[in-house]
């Protein structure tokens, strides 16, 4: 008799993080060559939408995805997301105007969508829930590692072989990784579902999470205007609207039943929350190095390394911890950590020396990396195997809404503090000197009486959106104490 043919955990393991890091390194890549292909295909005033759009499309197709993946099979799934995104990346590389770049991007979007939280589900269902911390930490080092490796990459493709090939390059990953989840992921036969899809549902739910998306890129933008209030009202429409489409659906995309356990609740918006908080370190972090200190830009990549290093640590001791402790205490834990590196780097002076700011990325790595492996299993623990993929995915698109809203708002509170003491100071006319300040190429050419004062309005700026950081860790401790403390 023929031996019935199992799952590789390890090869599909590997192919699991490899995607992972694909579309997490997508990010940094663009960015670094971003300055070139503006010079190249023109069209800077619509640059940002080159970002914006692969978000957008991303954080829209989540949840859809999620749902078809406890319908039909994560590895179907997953193969076709991965083969969206490399015809999308194939589009971006062939791309000849910002425009088609914008819409492959998009495409792209679509496609990274369906590979991340589809992804921790198939890890998910490989290994145990003490297990699956461990490696969810080390898949979760994909994006740190991108954030160093990215940039780096980048420069060199950029330099020698073009531009278009950060695009190019992602195509043979992409067929290597089809043929890999194919051959060796082996899932158990789907029984046949005639439950009619949730379009209704899904329609809403998308335009839901574009609207509030797009809302708080205008709002970057170009502050509250009207609009802004149009995206808001038109989110909260759809929220109503979605409400009501999942109350009578036969199978809805996102169960309202989910949202009767309290711990289901409180984990994503936990999630969401402390990924905002992950955005005030990851972005400014290196412009506090770049712009304040007067560091290269390297420098300010590497203040980022031991934040990578040490969250797979976290994720190690969350594994254990769990098995002992009740995830109200887990989460105490590992928000008092990163809370301990927040609250670090609202007190520090301006200028303190680089091992400072090492040991508070590497704090803050074990916080936020172990608050975000805890909530991702208990997430999927929260639910049964039916639905295992939406709750996966649910929790993903938590994070990726925290991250975008945080972004914004962000920027919203360093733009609206720098101009004002800029226009206190009368240091300058200049309406792009901060832009300047935080370039180091460009900072060397700056007046040397203007520096000081300069850094000074950006380190306000900076303290600003750190306490606004340290809040979200607050309210996140907040929201775990409603828990009741119940054991795994």
């Amino acid at each position: 008799m023929e031996k019935k043919r199992e799952t590789n955990v390890l090869i599909v393991t590997i192919a699991v993080f490899v995607a992972t890091f694909m579309t997490a390194i997508e990010g940094t890549i663009v960015t670094t060559a971003m300055p070139t292909i503006v010079g190249s295909l023109h069209g800077i005033e619509i640059m940002n939408w080159v970002f914006s759009i692969y978000l957008l499309t991303n954080a829209m197709f989540t949840p859809i995805y999620g749902k078809l993946a406890d319908k039909i099979g994560r590895r179907s799934i997953f193969i076709f997301g991965t083969l969206v995104f490399i015809i999308g990346s194939a589009m971006c590389g062939f791309s000849n105007t910002m425009l088609t770049l914008i819409i492959s991007r998009a495409i792209q979007g679509i496609g990274a969508g369906a590979m991340m939280p589809v992804a921790l589900t198939i890890l998910a269902d490989m290994y145990s829930a003490e297990k699956r911390a461990k490696m969810l930490g080390l898949n979760s080092t994909a994006w740190g590692i991108a954030s160093v490796v990215g940039p780096l990459t980048g420069g060199v493709i950029v330099d020698t072989i073009g531009w278009h090939w950060i695009f190019f390059i992602n195509v043979p990953i992409g067929l290597v990784l089809i043929g890999l989840v194919s051959y060796y992921l082996v899932e158990e036969k789907q029984e046949k579902d005639n439950k009619k899809m949730d379009i209704q549902g899904s329609l809403f739910l998308m335009t839901m999470l574009l609207t509030l998306l797009l809302a708080f890129q205008f709002l970057s933008e170009s502050g509250f205007d009207l609009k802004v209030i149009g995206m808001f009202g038109a989110t909260i429409l759809s929220i109503f609207l979605f409400i009501r489409a999942e109350k009578n659906a036969e199978d809805p995309v996102i169960s309202l039943e989910l949202f009767s356990s309290r711990i289901f609740i409180v984990v994503n918006l936990v999630a969401a929350l402390i990924s905002g908080f992950l955005m005030a370190v990851e972005v400014y972090i290196p412009m506090w190095m770049q712009g304040v200190l007067g560091y290269k830009a390297g420098l300010g990549g590497l203040v980022l390394a031991p934040l990578s290093i040490l969250w797979v640590y976290g994720s190690s001791l969350v594994g254990r911890w769990m098995v002992q402790h009740s995830m109200k205490t887990v989460l105490l834990r590992t928000l008092g950590i990163a809370l301990i590196g927040g609250v670090s780097l609202l007190v520090i002076p301006m200028k303190m020396p680089f091992i400072v700011f090492l040991v508070i990325s590497g704090i803050t790595g074990i916080g936020v990396g172990g608050t975000i492996v805890a909530t991702t299993v208990q997430a999927q623990n929260s639910v049964g195997m039916d639905q295992l993929g939406v709750a996966t995915s649910f929790n993903t698109l938590s994070k990726t809404i925290g991250q975008t809203v945080m972004v914004s708002v962000f920027g919203l509170i360093l733009n609206t503090i720098t101009r004002t003491e800029l226009a206190k100071a009368a240091l300058t006319d200049d309406p792009d000197i901060m832009n300047k300040l935080v370039n180091p190429q460009t900072a060397k050419l700056l007046p040397e009486n203007l520096l000081l004062p300069l850094r000074e309005i950006l380190h306000q700026g900076l303290w600003g959106i750190y306490v606004a950081g340290v809040a979200l860790v607050l309210l996140a401790i907040g929201s775990v104490l409603l828990l009741k403390k119940e054991t795994i």
